[in-house]
């Protein structure tokens, strides 16, 4: 029996660059070697891109003026791969394979309300083994804001929300396929394989893919001899030797097979496993390596701010402090001329109107006046008659 099935991927901006690439055919040298360039005309679009992925993402983006936070390894986009096997599609025919994958188109336009208008391509790939649809969209999360006001926010993790997200995407795709009239099986369920959703290129790698298709093509399957029909119309159609010596044997041979192959796939899917959980890690490695760079920068740049305040407020004081002792020099000199204008004010005073010595005259005045001609010592007599009152 065959499975329906489809998988996703997310991709960033530079891991959608390279999808581009691929998906429409834009390099002569492909790395993969299933694909034949003979049959590249045969591939068609459910909806085809007019300008590259990126441009496309970028343009929607400004049209619908899409929310969300986008950084340089932000999730921008995600890939769907709709496929089955090839026996599958060669039973059904071409018509039927069309339909399967126009159906498939139709299922993902309307999944959580994602609209047509946010699947940038949808390509089917006839030039390769086994065909299957390409189908890359933009992760539009219908939202709200803080506010409260209905939003359409680019975000892969909101979009798909929950830890069985994949697991409810099999779900309904395969519900929704059979629905059409499609005779196939759900996928194997991750609890079974220990698999993720895998990229195909990685489980190439992994599994050795070009030697393994070699070994596989020269195997040759080795029954056991068939008797001669004389002897089976000698034995009089020995139904039980027949059985034992053809039927049986060939099932445990068969049976072996199937079980080794599965053991396989098991451990070959752990193995998937752990390359899926290396990738998540890189990944967030180096998104940690991104935000610890950006600390850092923001850090030196409120250090420059800083010195920067730091030299202003050392220039305004030293400016205040200058000034301060350029109008005490001033008002020494004041002091000092005033003092002088006293001293021969007296003097002119005792000459102009012959009154004996200056001395005199001033001892009279501070006296009388309990003031001293002296500031200095005026000032000072004053502070000490305060600190007596204070102490008493």
């Amino acid at each position: 029996m065959s499975y329906a099935i489809v998988r996703n991927e997310k991709l960033t901006r530079n891991e959608a660059k390279g999808r581009y690439v691929h998906n429409e055919r834009k390099t002569k040298g492909h790395t993969n070697k299933d694909i034949d360039p003979e049959r590249t005309h045969l591939n068609y679009y459910f909806k085809r891109n007019e300008l590259s992925y990126i441009k496309e993402f970028d343009k929607l983006r400004k049209e619908k003026e899409l929310k969300g936070h986008i950084k340089s390894n932000s999730i921008i986009m995600c890939e769907m791969i709709f496929t089955s096997d090839k026996e599958f599609f060669e039973n059904i025919g071409e018509q039927e394979t069309k339909r399967y994958f126009e159906e498939s188109y139709r299922f993902i336009c309307n999944y959580k309300n994602l609209g047509e208008e946010n699947i940038i391509s949808a390509v089917i790939h006839l030039d390769e083994g086994v065909p299957h649809m390409h189908l890359i969209f933009v992760p539009v999360a219908h939202t709200k804001d803080k506010e409260g006001s209905k939003i359409d926010k680019i975000c892969a993790k909101d979009f798909w929300k929950g830890r069985d997200s994949y697991r409810t995407l099999q779900n309904n795709f395969y519900e929704y396929i059979t629905s059409k009239g499609f005779e196939l099986e759900r996928g194997i369920e991750v609890e079974q394989t220990g698999a993720k959703h895998e990229k195909i290129e990685d489980l190439k790698k992994l599994t050795n893919f070009e030697n393994t298709k070699k070994v596989l093509d020269n195997i040759k399957l080795e029954l056991p001899e068939i008797p001669d029909i004389n002897d089976i119309k000698i034995i009089k159609l020995n139904r039980e030797k027949v059985e034992n010596e053809i039927i049986k044997p060939k099932d445990k041979l068969i049976n072996d097979l199937y079980q080794d192959n599965k053991n396989l796939y098991r451990e070959l899917s752990k193995q998937v496993n752990l390359v899926d959980k290396a990738t998540k890690y890189e990944k967030e490695r180096k998104r940690i390596m991104y935000d610890n760079e950006e600390l850092h920068n923001e850090v030196d740049k409120i250090k420059s701010e800083y010195k920067q305040k730091e030299f202003d407020m050392e220039w305004e004081y030293k400016s205040k402090i200058k000034g301060l002792e350029k109008e005490k020099k001033h008002l020494h000199k004041v002091i000092d001329r005033f003092k002088e204008t006293i001293d021969k004010f007296i003097k002119w005073i005792c000459k102009k109107f012959d009154m004996g010595a200056e001395n005199n005259l001033v001892r009279d005045f501070e006296r009388e006046n309990n003031t001293l001609m002296d500031v200095e010592k005026q000032v000072k007599r004053e502070e000490r008659e305060k600190d007596l009152e204070m102490e008493r």
